[in-house]
């Protein structure tokens, strides 16, 4: 049976279990860097693989939302410019 990826839901709420739903932007991308890192080293356990990637999973999801809050703010910023100031 292959494996099924989680969604952003299930992902973050695994993530504020674990107490990396705090992170900011810059932590939780250092922080999957040095997962990805861990990872293509290689010389782990089945067991060990399996955690870095859930826990990258997870880091994954949270820096996915920041992003979209980020775009969401830039999007609204936008919409909130006066007509006149759009083609400056």
């Amino acid at each position: 049976m292959p494996a099924q990826k989680p969604d952003s839901q299930s992902t973050v709420a695994d993530a504020a279990t674990d107490g990396s739903a705090a992170l900011s932007y810059e932590q939780a991308r250092d922080q999957l860097t040095e997962v990805v890192r861990q990872l293509e080293a290689g010389g782990l356990t089945l067991e060990q693989s399996l955690d870095l990637w859930e826990r990258g999973e997870r880091l994954a999801a949270i820096c996915e939302l920041w992003l979209e809050g980020a775009r969401a703010r830039l999007e609204a910023a936008a919409a909130a410019r006066p007509p006149d100031a759009a083609g400056s």
